[in-house]
């Protein structure tokens, strides 16, 4: 079995500096692979968008409900990524009012790209952005995998299921998503 990693590149994120005074308290700070996957066993899930019905309304509130049940089976981190930037992932982080899931931009979509997942959403305004996809990742490996059927450019639907934070965690319970 080959073993497939999440791919090597430095997101470019907003962090909140008490020193800095005004409206816009952050500054940026960029971020590896490294610092998110190292020395972790995290699940990370990826979206069309940032403020989009399923994303908005199911999957992202779902995986920080569900936070506590997916620490019991060994999960430090729940991330969430999309092809968005850094501004637009911290207003919407906000505006759910996260407090376990960590948003990470990937504004250019280098990481989504290098991990396969990058497609044109033209049909719907939105130019390139991520499929769907989950996975458990363990110090940047990654253990199982969770992607959406119908991978395409424009396809003209939004499956939603197989990366659910209800399947996922079922996985982790069943004990289907330990490293090979």
């Amino acid at each position: 079995m080959t073993v497939r990693k999440v791919p090597d590149v430095t997101f470019r994120t907003r962090v909140r500096d008490e020193s800095i005074e005004g409206p816009n308290p952050f500054r940026w700070e960029d971020k590896t692979t490294t610092d998110f996957f190292g020395g972790k066993r995290v699940v990370l899930f990826s979206l069309p968008g940032a403020f989009t019905p399923t994303c908005s309304t199911y999957q992202l509130p779902d995986f920080e409900k569900l936070y506590p049940e997916f620490q019991a089976e060994g999960i430090d981190e729940i991330y969430c990524i999309s092809v968005n930037d850094a501004f637009v992932m911290n207003a919407w982080g906000k505006a759910q009012g996260l407090n376990n899931v960590k948003l990470i931009p990937d504004g250019s979509g280098e990481f989504t790209r290098k991990m396969g997942m990058l497609v044109a959403k033209d049909n719907l305004g939105f130019g390139m952005r991520s499929w769907r996809y989950a996975a458990v990742v363990n110090n940047g490996v990654i253990e199982k995998w969770f992607e959406e059927e119908g991978f395409s450019d424009n396809c003209d639907s939004d499956p939603y299921g197989v990366s659910s934070p209800q399947n996922v965690l079922d996985a982790l319970k069943k004990g289907e998503a330990q490293a090979a």
